[in-house]
């Protein structure tokens, strides 16, 4: 029997990935991942949910923050393959067991942000997440009620499912970009020099539209008092269209999830996104806009 239309696995595709893309097209879980994501976004966090998203480092910090459970429940595995280890071992657990609050919470900042198919990953990433800490959470009860066995025993399970959710987080990271930089290549598509894009009549004041450089999408403010600013358009944290965003007090804001950059440089004012736009320089020929992407590197100079 051959398979349905939408289920046929791709050319070459290995039984993992096939399941993979499966789990980014299942619609079953659409309604809790809403309600979820509504109640994250509404987590009275302040100046902090920046802070969490890592608009502060440049890039996600959930990252960085899992370094410490994951390595501390894999350094327990292997003192509990040692001999006389045991203390040691559930010291670790307890670790990486105080150190996976913190780094959930930036997980589940930064996944309410995401699109769709991300978040149908990323919610089965967290439930395997959870279970490794359950039984994290069972293994220092064990260890520390002298029953040691079944301590080492649930380590090695936790480990277990941490390994199938740092299997997920890579797919979410590597295959469906979620936390990657979307503007990163417009300094290696756009050429150099200056680019004419329109007539200044083009461009109603305080108006975003959205003009092309070397098919890449620019986004062009004119200020009420002539000035001009120009981003590019597709936003950093998922490619959002900033030409269909909000212009307000000399900012952008992004259209899908609320970015906001600022018109003269493109820098990231409010997350999610953690890197700022490309931003060009612009001047007025015969009457015509033109735009010049502004390149640090160039700007630095050599050596510095």
């Amino acid at each position: 029997m051959s398979e349905k239309p939408g289920r046929r696995r791709r050319i070459g595709q290995n039984r993992m990935l096939s399941l993979l893309d499966a789990l980014e097209r299942d619609p079953r879980a659409d309604a809790a991942i809403d309600a979820l994501t509504r109640k994250v976004r509404s987590l009275p966090l302040g100046p902090a949910r920046d802070a969490l998203h890592g608009r502060w480092l440049g890039h996600p910090v959930h990252p960085l923050l899992v370094q410490v459970p994951v390595g501390s429940w894999l350094s327990a595995a292997v003192l509990d393959l040692l001999p006389g280890r045991s203390r040691g071992a559930g010291v670790l657990v307890g670790v990486g067991l105080a150190a996976a609050g913190p780094a959930a919470l930036a997980g589940a900042v930064d996944w309410a942000e995401l699109r769709r198919e991300q978040t149908r990953v990323g919610l089965v990433h967290a439930v395997a997440n959870t279970a490794a800490v359950g039984l994290y959470g069972a293994s220092l009860l064990c260890r520390v009620t002298g029953r040691k066995g079944a301590g080492r025993a649930y380590g090695f399970l936790g480990l277990t499912a941490v390994g199938v959710g740092g299997m997920l987080g890579g797919h979410l990271a590597y295959r469906q970009a979620s936390g990657a930089n979307h503007a990163e290549e417009v300094p290696h598509v756009v050429s150099e020099g200056w680019h004419r894009v329109g007539a200044v009549a083009d461009f109603p004041a305080g108006e975003p539209v959205r003009r092309s450089v070397d098919d890449v999408p620019v986004l062009v403010v004119r200020e009420t008092g002539g000035a001009f600013h120009a981003l590019a358009d597709r936003c950093s944290h998922l490619a959002g269209p900033l030409s269909e965003g909000t212009v307000a007090d000399g900012c952008v804001t992004c259209p899908w999830h609320g970015s906001v950059f600022r018109l003269s440089d493109g820098w990231n004012v409010r997350g999610p996104a953690t890197a700022p736009q490309p931003a060009f320089d612009t001047r007025v020929v015969d009457g015509h806009v033109e735009i010049s992407l502004r390149r640090e590197d160039e700007a630095d100079g050599p050596g510095e």
